[in-house]
C-alpha cells in the first residue's frame, strides 16, 4: 500500500483542509440557570438600553406576574429556614444557528417560547438577541417553576399574630419585644381582621430541578431547530453524556478561566482522537467504556469528593486513559490479521474487489425481502436501503482504515525517535538532542493532525462522528451479506441471473429505451421515402 498523502507533506494536508468543506459536526448548546432576582434579569434581556442587539422580546403573561412571583419566592424561602440565595426563576440559554437571521425574529421568538409553554405549562418571557460581534444568535428564555392558582388562597387573621425577624409566627408578643420593651427590629403585627396570608402559586414543580430535564430540553430543542435548518449539513445533535467520547466545554465571553477551560478541551479532543482509532482499528465500544470508567470517570470522581475539583489533575488522568486505549488498539491490531470476520468471507467469497462493487453498484435498491412463494416461481429478492449503501460505506472505511495506518507508522517512528533521544548521554549532546527534539514535535503535530481528519473523513458523507459511521457500516455489511445469501439461494431455485434494481440500470434502460425510439423513427422515415420513390 502506497504511504497515506498526508504523512509526506503537512502543507498538503493544510491545503486539503482548506479546499474541502467539510461540514464540521456540530452539538446543540442549550444552558440553563437559576435566577435569583428575576426583575432585575428581564429588565436586563429585554431593555433595548442594555442590550446593543435586541430583536424581539415575546411574554406569555404580564409583568405583575413575575413581580408577585418574586415575593412568593422570597416568602417560602424565608419560611424554610434555607442557607443560600433565594431561586426566583430559571433561565435558558439558547444557541441558534446563524442561518435563523433569515427569519422573521418576533415569529421566530414566539415559535420557541410557546414550544416549551406547550409542553411543560408554565409562563414564560423571553427575548432574541445577538451579541456585540454577532457572531452568537441566541434566546433568553425565563420561565417559573410556580404557576397561578385557580382560586387564590386568602386567609385573615382572627387576632393579633405576632412575627418575629425571621418571618416565624409566635405565640405571645413578649417574644418580638426588646428590652426596653419596644418591639424589635425586623419583627411585626398583624392585626385582627387583617390579611396574614395570600397564596397565589402552586408549589414548586421538582421535575426543573432533575438531572434529566435538561438533557430533555436539549433534544426537543434541538429537535425544533433540526425542522428548520436549511441545509442538511447543519443540522445539530445533542451530545449524548455517559458515550464513549468526553464533551468538549464552551469558552464565555470574558471568561477569566478562558485559558484553562481551552487547556482542558485540548485534553478532551486528545481523548476523543483516541477513541476514533479505537473504534476503527476494532477494539470493541464496551471496552472503550471500560477504560474511561476505570480511568477517567471513576478517578475524578474520587478526586472531586477528597480534595474538590483540580484541573491539572484532570489532565494527567486523561494523559493516563488516552496511554492505556493506545496499548488496547495495540492488542488489537497485533490480533487482527490472523481473524477475518466470517461476515467478510461471506461477502468477499468467490469475487474479485473490482467485480464485487460492480455487482453491488448494479443492485443498488432497497430491501432484503423474504423471498414470496408464488404459483409460478419466487420473486427476486431486493436489498435493504442500508445494504444498497454498502458499496459506498466500504469505500469511506477503507479510507479511514488506510488513515488510521498512516498514523499508526507516524507513531511508531515517534516512539523511535523518543528512544534515540533518551539513549544520547553526555554533556556535548546538546545540538542532537535540540535536533530530535525538534522532530519530535514536528511529528506529534502531524500525527495530532492526521488525527483531526479522521473525523472529516465520515463527515462528508453527512455523518457527525466515526462512531455513528461504524454503526450504519457494521449494519450494511450484515445486510448486505444476508442478501448475498438469499440472492444465491434465488438463483438456484430459478436458473436465472438477478436483474438490476439501482438508479444505474435505470439509467440504462431508459437510455435503451431512447435509442430504440431513434431507431423506429429511422426505419419510419426510409420507408415513407422508398413509397414516394415508388
Amino acid at each position: 500500500m502506497s504511504e497515506h498523502p498526508l504523512t509526506k507533506n503537512m502543507a498538503e494536508f493544510t491545503l486539503l483542509k482548506k479546499k474541502e468543506e467539510v461540514p464540521i459536526a456540530r452539538n446543540s448548546f442549550i444552558q440553563m440557570t437559576k435566577l435569583s432576582n428575576v426583575k432585575g434579569r428581564i429588565t436586563y434581556i429585554s431593555s433595548h438600553a442594555k442590550q446593543e442587539n435586541l430583536y424581539a422580546v415575546y411574554e406569555t403573561t404580564e409583568r405583575k406576574f413575575w413581580r408577585e412571583l418574586a415575593k412568593c419566592n422570597q416568602e417560602e424561602f424565608v419560611k424554610s429556614g434555607t442557607e443560600g440565595k433565594c431561586i426566583e426563576a430559571r433561565e435558558l440559554i439558547i444557541a441558534l444557528p446563524e442561518s435563523f437571521t433569515e427569519y422573521q425574529p418576533d415569529r421566530l421568538l414566539q415559535l420557541f417560547t410557546n414550544h416549551f409553554k406547550q409542553n411543560y405549562g408554565t409562563e414564560c418571557i423571553a427575548a432574541l438577541h445577538h451579541n456585540k460581534r454577532k457572531t452568537n444568535y441566541h434566546i433568553h428564555l425565563i420561565f417559573a417553576e410556580r404557576k397561578l392558582l385557580d382560586e387564590p388562597i386568602i386567609k385573615i387573621a382572627c387576632r393579633n399574630m405576632f412575627y418575629d425577624e425571621n418571618g416565624k409566627h409566635v405565640r405571645t408578643k413578649k417574644e418580638i419585644l426588646g428590652e426596653k420593651g419596644e418591639i424589635r427590629e425586623g419583627c411585626c403585627i398583624v392585626k385582627k381582621g387583617e390579611v396574614y396570608e395570600k397564596k397565589l402559586f402552586t408549589a414548586k414543580d421538582e421535575r426543573f430541578k432533575s438531572n434529566s430535564f435538561l438533557d430533555e430540553v436539549k433534544h426537543s430543542y434541538t429537535d425544533l431547530i433540526n425542522i428548520y435548518v436549511k441545509d442538511e449539513n447543519q443540522k445539530l445533535q445533542v451530545f449524548e453524556r455517559g458515550g464513549v467520547y468526553l464533551p468538549t466545554k464552551k469558552i464565555g465571553k470574558n471568561n477569566p478561566k478562558a485559558q484553562e477551560i481551552e487547556a482542558d478541551n485540548q485534553k478532551r479532543r486528545e481523548w476523543n482522537r483516541a477513541v476514533d482509532m479505537a473504534l476503527i482499528s476494532g477494539v470493541p465500544e464496551p471496552k472503550i467504556m471500560e477504560v474511561k470508567r476505570k480511568e477517567i470517570t471513576e478517578p475524578i470522581r474520587e478526586s472531586i469528593a477528597r480534595r474538590g475539583n483540580r484541573p491539572r489533575l484532570f489532565s494527567r488522568v486523561v494523559t493516563v486513559a488516552v496511554e492505556a486505549l493506545e496499548f488496547l488498539i495495540a492488542s488489537v491490531l497485533f490480533k487482527k490479521p490472523r481473524e477475518v470476520p466470517e461476515q467478510i468471507k461471506t461477502v468477499q467469497a468467490g469475487r474479485t474487489e473490482a467485480e464485487h462493487q460492480e455487482y453491488i453498484a448494479e443492485n443498488s435498491m432497497a430491501a432484503v425481502k423474504a423471498t414470496k412463494d408464488e404459483k409460478s416461481e419466487p420473486e427476486q429478492p431486493k436489498m435493504t436501503r442500508l445494504a444498497s449503501k454498502y458499496s459506498k460505506l466500504f469505500k469511506v472505511n477503507k479510507e479511514l482504515e488506510e488513515q488510521n495506518s498512516a498514523i499508526q507508522k507516524k507513531q511508531k517512528q515517534l516512539s523511535a525517535k523518543k528512544k534515540e533521544l533518551s539513549e544520547i548521554k553526555g554533556w556535548f549532546k546538546g545540538r542532537k538532542k535540540k535536533e530530535l527534539q525538534k522532530e519530535i514535535d514536528e511529528l506529534k503535530s502531524q500525527i495530532r493532525d492526521m488525527k483531526d481528519y479522521l473525523p472529516r473523513i465520515v463527515q462528508k458523507i453527512g455523518y457527525r462522528s466515526v462512531q455513528d459511521f461504524l454503526k450504519d457500516f457494521k449494519a450494511s455489511q450484515t445486510e448486505y451479506s444476508q442478501y448475498r445469501t438469499v440472492i444465491e439461494k434465488w438463483k438456484k431455485e430459478t436458473g436465472k441471473e438477478p436483474v438490476a434494481h439501482g438508479i444505474r440500470a435505470k439509467l440504462a434502460e431508459k437510455k435503451q429505451e431512447i435509442q430504440n425510439e431513434q431507431k423506429n423513427k429511422q426505419h419510419t422515415r426510409s420507408q415513407n421515402k422508398d413509397r414516394g420513390a415508388r
